[in-house]
């Protein structure tokens, strides 16, 4: 069993095997990428890769509660200053999908790669996950209870609205015909449709 994720100095060769890491377990999968892929991928041997990294597994753990941790603070930014929840739904929407059009290799692997992550890491990851979905759902039961939100049930209209922010995972490329302000804007008025705002 693991221990949790070791902290490292996040100097550029860090980044630069964490970013490694993250496109091979996004084309490959966790199970499919070794410590070897990785290396190559950076042009580094056994040795000099583990003074860098301690484990695959320290790997996995390292992307996924970064990401978690990222999205909790680009909530709480969203959100800091504004009274406002109809608002502040928009912005916390907004920037989940923007982070998610931004960030779409982190999305795919946190979604598929959490039946990978070892103890305590899954623990780890699951309570920031609910973390950031009780958030949503604070702002939509403060809403509703203030009559600005008519919605059937909390839980699935946060559902919903996180969903958003995954499909954009999926599909948006920078290049497409819909610049990035133009999705973060048309999925905000989703989120407030979702939630009843009239």
């Amino acid at each position: 069993m693991s221990r949790g994720p070791t902290r490292r100095a996040p100097g550029p060769r860090a980044r630069e095997i964490r970013d490694a890491a993250l496109a091979l377990f996004a084309e490959r999968g966790y199970a499919a990428t070794t410590m070897a892929d990785i290396g190559a991928a950076v042009g580094m041997r056994g040795p000099s890769l583990y003074k860098h990294v301690g484990s695959k597994q320290e790997l996995l753990a390292q992307i996924m509660t970064g990401t978690m941790d990222d999205l909790l603070q680009t909530f709480r930014v969203a959100v800091a200053g504004c009274e406002d929840v109809v608002e502040r739904l928009r912005r916390a929407a907004e920037a989940h999908v923007r982070y998610h059009a931004r960030h779409r290799l982190e999305a795919f692997v946190g979604t598929r790669e959490i039946r990978s992550l070892e103890e305590p890491h899954r623990t780890d990851v699951l309570r920031r996950r609910a973390a950031y979905e009780s958030a949503f759902r604070a702002l939509l039961a403060e809403g509703a209870e203030a009559g600005r939100f008519r919605i059937a049930t909390v839980k699935l209209t946060s559902y919903a609205i996180l969903d958003l922010g995954m499909g954009a995972a999926v599909w948006y490329r920078e290049n497409g015909d819909l610049t990035e302000d133009q999705v973060v804007y048309q999925y905000g008025d989703f989120a407030l449709r979702l939630a009843g705002v009239h």
